[in-house]
Order: C-alpha cells, then structure tokens, then sequence
C-alpha cells in the first residue's frame, strides 16, 4: 500500500460530518469498519466504544483542516504532530505484488497496525498519511470547501494549487450561485437615464431654439 493513500483515512473519517447541516454519519460500528476500507484486521476490532472515541479523532483532524485551511499553517502543524504522538506508527517494508516470472516482490513502505484498539489504529494511520501530505505538498494543500454550507475536507493535488471545492457537485453549485448573484446584481442596477427623468428625445426637444 502507497504511503499516499493513508491520508485519504483522514478526509474519509473528517467527513463522515457535516456540521453546517448537524449532520452526522458515524452513528455505529458498522460506519466505522466501512471507513477501514481495505483495512479488514483493523476493521474487526472496532466495538461500540470506538464510535466515540472516533468522533474524538475526528474533530482533532478537522482542527487541522480548518488551521490548514485558514492559513495558519503552524497551527495545524502542530495539532498534526500532538496526534502523532498520542498515536505512534510502525512503518515496515512490505512486498504484495511480483516484478518478474522469478518471483521478485514489490517492495514498498507500509504502516503495521498493532494498536490497542481501533480507534488508535485509523488515528496513526489518518494522521501520519496527512503528515506524508503535508510535508510533500505543503499545508496549503489541505482544504474545507467552499461551497456553503458544505465544509467537507479535500486535500488539493492540482497542478496550480487551484482546488477550492471538495467535488464536482460543490464546484458546479459554486458556479451556479455566483451566476445567479451576478444577474440579480445586474437586474438591481439602476438605470441612469432613470434619475434624470428624460429620454434622450426629450432632452433633444427642451434644448431646440423654439422654446427659448
């Protein structure tokens, strides 16, 4: 497994919130072992405990999505290295797949997950695959749309750092808002000539030498 891949656990998890709209997913074990994806070992130690100690993480992690996102980037610096403490990684060398007929093995760095629990396990694993983001591609790539009222988290891999949205959905309802705003703005314009009380035949007509 990709070291990459580790902080999509961290958008996963921040997400399965949506507090502008008091939403929230992560109501029981079943979310949480499908928030593992792949994960199955990890997955099967979640119990109803962990879904409160889960939601503990999470707002931990959207702490520093929101740091990241305002342009504090010590700030979510250091609340990314307080859960790297609390929630210590194993990094060892793995090999699932072959390279040759001979049987030579891929090898590539994965995180070993032997955690006392779930919720300790997805924490290292959320917080050490955003750290790898982090220092990569700089904090400034951690985001929280902004299509209101969707606050979700994203992390930006465009080439121009350009990314403002957390999907296609949010982007094209962005767009459409802004549209809608532009054109009201326009119909409420005043018209000039309206202030003045005159046409431009009227203004012609009270200037001719017949009426002086």
């Amino acid at each position: 497994m990709e070291l990459a891949y580790y902080s999509d656990y961290a958008v996963r998890l921040v997400n399965t919130e949506e507090p502008a709209r008091n939403k929230d997913a992560l109501t029981s074990v079943e979310v949480i072992r499908e928030l593992f994806g792949p994960a199955t070992q990890m997955a099967r130690r979640a119990t109803d405990s962990d879904v409160t100690r889960f939601r503990s993480v999470r707002a931990r992690l959207r702490a520093v999505f929101t740091a990241a996102d305002e342009g504090d980037h010590t700030g979510a610096v250091d609340l990314l290295n307080s859960l790297l403490l609390e929630f210590p990684v194993s990094p060892q060398i793995s090999g699932h797949d072959t390279l040759d007929e001979e049987g030579r093995p891929r090898w590539h760095m994965h995180l070993a997950d032997h955690p006392s629990n779930a919720t300790a396990g997805y924490a290292a694993i959320a917080a050490m695959g955003l750290a790898f983001h982090l220092t990569e591609f700089g904090a400034d790539r951690l985001g929280l749309c902004q299509a209101p009222p969707c606050r979700n988290a994203y992390l930006d891999t465009s080439t121009n750092r350009s990314r403002r949205y957390c999907s296609d959905r949010c982007a094209t309802r962005a767009n459409v808002a802004a549209y809608r705003a532009r054109k009201r703005l326009e119909a409420e314009r005043p018209d000039p000539a309206a202030h003045t009380g005159l046409t431009d035949e009227s203004s012609q007509e009270s200037t001719t030498p017949g009426d002086r």
